[in-house]
């Protein structure tokens, strides 16, 4: 079983940057990679990033490339997610999961955290 708790959302400004943390219970984070998705208002859970359990391989979806970095820290049981030129379009809750293998898939991932809100006003 792993828990994961999100935090670091808030109300931002366009152009702004910021840091989400997604922090895991259990011994075995190391073993899980870590995907985020982001729901905005009205619209379907969507993928924006994944790092395997190493860190070592990352995926990106195509319209947060060169704008999201995702990260990790195995001793520290959390993965990151820098948001870099924050977008009005980046508004939504941010969700990290826990899963077997990096994918952009929300049904394969095994847990969820409870999401944390990102605002981006102009």
């Amino acid at each position: 079983q792993v828990q994961l708790v999100e935090s670091g959302g808030g109300l931002m400004q366009v152009g702004g940057s910021l840091r989400l943390s997604c922090a895991a219970s259990g011994r075995t984070f190391s073993t899980y990679a870590m995907g985020w998705f982001r729901q905005a208002p009205g619209k379907e859970r969507e993928f924006v990033a994944a790092i395997s359990n190493s860190g070592l391989i990352k995926s990106y979806a195509y319209s947060v490339k060169g704008r999201f970095t995702g990260s990790r820290d195995n001793a520290l049981n959390t993965v990151y997610l820098q948001i870099n030129s924050l977008k009005p379009e980046d508004t939504a809750v941010y969700y990290c999961a826990a899963g077997r293998t990096i994918t952009r898939y929300a049904h394969e991932y095994d847990y969820w955290g409870q999401g944390t809100q990102v605002t981006v006003s102009s």
